[in-house]
């Protein structure tokens, strides 16, 4: 990437960022900003919990006000993936607006789910993620619309469907604008090597239409490729030539990846019509490989037969697929490509690590900090503390993340860890490359506490069929059962909070519950040291073990968030600006 292209992709974001903290707190224009924010929830108790923080942001002025947001819960039953909730935001949206849905301009956020592969996000969710940007703090929510600042002004009325754990990046030259004016589909396109097009949606473009070399050029698809082989991209067309220009990346060969895409109000309507085609959904539907595969003059059914990457695969998956092939056929799918852009995905913990404290390119183009909205050490050692409270003599590790914790005299954070919403007592020290994060619990109708711990590359979504293989689970790099001997603990007592044909670290019942916040910090601390140093270890008489899945179920959401309103006065109080 030439340093030109870097220059205006830093200029480019930091101007939207400027711009959308003009427009924080106060009351925005008709036509400058979104008519209505949707969120996305997995179910009820997550729609409460998002709207509740929501609330909070407001009255802190977080965001920008005379907006509606808006939190859309699945149906209970079946998971019904983005797609399905695609479908069941766009019908509350139709049952709220009625007829004056036609003129609104609507971004719809996907955030339902529990964010397995990055735990930290799972109770108050991925939306609500922290990115070191202030004051005061971001959270991915503010990121995603700082970033989309620019597109309502030039949308005409329909939707733009996004995920919450994903940031794009671009620039265009001063007479060029993201334009959201076609009927159909319109995608945002990037430039991607090969390698990143394999795990991708990929575009296969109408080469008569794509010719200039500027930042942005507006052409049509021809098809739709949904995690495809190289050769598959190669005998598709997908393949492009490296151009000259301010172009992102230096690949001679590269193609055109997928991230976020606007659907106009008529089209809108029809995915309205194509629900009740469909009726109750009992699958997983995909908002992008299910949908954009039927779309562009070269699409074929053949895709729908294709379960390669589905997780579970339903016997009306299929059915389904065929349906929203016939129901979109036809439909155009426009594309805008974005030849100066970045796209970054943060939806595990090694990416948060690394995007928040390694990664040089992100640092500079949004200007993330070191330290926001904390109160800390003197210096830091290329960590990320945001929103925290920390004695001056702590130390934190390079490649760590602190969040939302109070840490006390001596205490320290290892090499390349995660410590989220943790209260660590004097002189604790936490070890390199784990995960720890402390919730807060209603149990027996009482409140406790839980800290759960994971090593930051262990798999907690891998499951094996009964608790009698517990010796395929790993946890810290040793086995389940491993831990368990050094816990003085019989395999037979380890209690997994699913059906016994379901068992994994998520819902393995390894975490004590206990009465206050500090405690059960230190608790599983000694755990954690213990299953390291091959040393034993004794649990207190009658402690109540939980699994990370169950302490989601019975989490107390609103004395997490008066934990964090603690931090935040108390930082406020204590910053020398202040």
């Amino acid at each position: 990437m030439s340093q030109e292209c870097s220059t205006r992709l830093q200029s480019a974001t930091r101007e939207k960022l400027r711009k959308f903290d003009s427009l924080r707190a106060g009351e925005v224009q008709p036509g400058e900003f979104w008519d209505v924010v949707v969120l996305t929830a997995v179910d009820e108790n997550q729609r409460e919990a998002y709207e509740l923080q929501i609330r909070e942001k407001l009255l802190r002025k977080e965001l920008p006000v005379g907006v509606q947001y808006k939190v859309f819960a699945d149906p209970p039953g079946s998971k019904i993936g983005n797609g399905g909730s695609t479908l069941y935001a766009l019908q509350q949206l139709n049952e709220v607006y009625g007829k004056t849905l036609c003129r609104l301009r609507v971004i719809l956020i996907h955030a339902g789910g529990f964010s397995q592969r990055l735990p930290s996000a799972s109770a108050l969710g991925k939306i609500f993620t922290a990115v070191p940007l202030e004051d005061p703090l971001y959270q991915m929510l503010e990121l995603k619309l700082a970033l989309y600042v620019d597109f309502p002004s030039q949308m005409k009325p329909g939707v733009l469907v996004t995920c919450a754990d994903d940031i794009e990046l671009y620039s265009t030259s001063e007479d060029e604008r993201v334009k959201f004016d076609k009927p159909g589909f319109t995608a945002l396109g990037h430039p991607s090597p090969l390698s990143i097009g394999t795990t991708h949606g990929v575009f296969v473009l109408d080469s008569k239409e794509k010719s200039s070399n500027s930042e942005i050029e507006n052409t049509s698809c021809l098809l739709f490729l949904h995690k495809p082989s190289v050769d598959k991209m190669r005998d598709t067309g997908a393949v492009c030539k490296r151009q000259s220009g301010c172009f992102v990346l230096s690949d001679a060969e590269f193609a055109y990846t997928d991230s976020t895409y606007y659907i106009d109000f008529n089209t809108a309507m029809s995915l309205l019509n194509l629900l009740k085609e469909l009726g109750p959904l009992d699958c997983e539907v995909d908002a992008y490989g299910d949908f954009l595969q039927a779309l562009g003059p070269n699409a074929t059914i053949d895709y729908t037969i294709n379960t390669a990457n589905v997780t579970k695969e339903e016997s009306s998956l299929v059915a389904i697929r065929q349906k929203i092939f016939h129901h979109l056929k036809g439909t155009p799918l426009n594309v805008i490509l974005l030849n100066n852009s970045k796209f970054y995905h943060i939806g595990t913990t090694s990416e948060y690590l690394f995007h928040l404290t390694e990664d040089v390119m992100l640092r500079t183009e949004l200007g993330l900090l070191s330290s926001a909205f904390s109160v800390d050490m003197k210096e830091n050692s290329g960590c990320c503390v945001m929103h925290s409270v920390l004695d001056p003599s702590v130390s934190v590790g390079a490649g760590s993340v602190v969040e939302y914790s109070r840490l006390g005299a001596g205490a320290s954070v290892g090499v390349g860890s995660i410590v989220s919403s943790c209260w660590i007592p004097a002189g604790l020290s936490v070890p390199d490359r784990v995960f720890m994060h402390s919730l807060c619990v209603n149990h027996k109708q009482k409140t406790r506490f839980v800290t759960v711990v994971f090593g930051i590359n262990d798999d907690l979504k891998r499951s094996v069929e009964a608790p009698a293989f517990m010796e395929d689970l790993n946890l810290f790099g040793v086995s389940v059962a491993e831990s368990l001997s050094r816990w003085g603990l019989e395999n037979e007592a380890l209690r997994f909070s699913v059906d016994a044909s379901n068992c994994s670290l998520w819902s393995a019942c390894l975490f004590p519950v206990c009465s206050d916040h500090q405690s059960s910090f230190s608790l599983t601390l000694e755990m954690l040291q213990a299953a390291l140093s091959g040393s034993t270890f004794t649990l207190p008489r009658d402690t109540q073990l939980m699994s990370m899945q169950e302490a989601l179920q019975c989490k107390d959401l609103q004395q997490m968030l008066e934990f964090r309103t603690g931090l935040y006065e108390d930082i406020k109080q204590r910053k020398p600006n202040n």
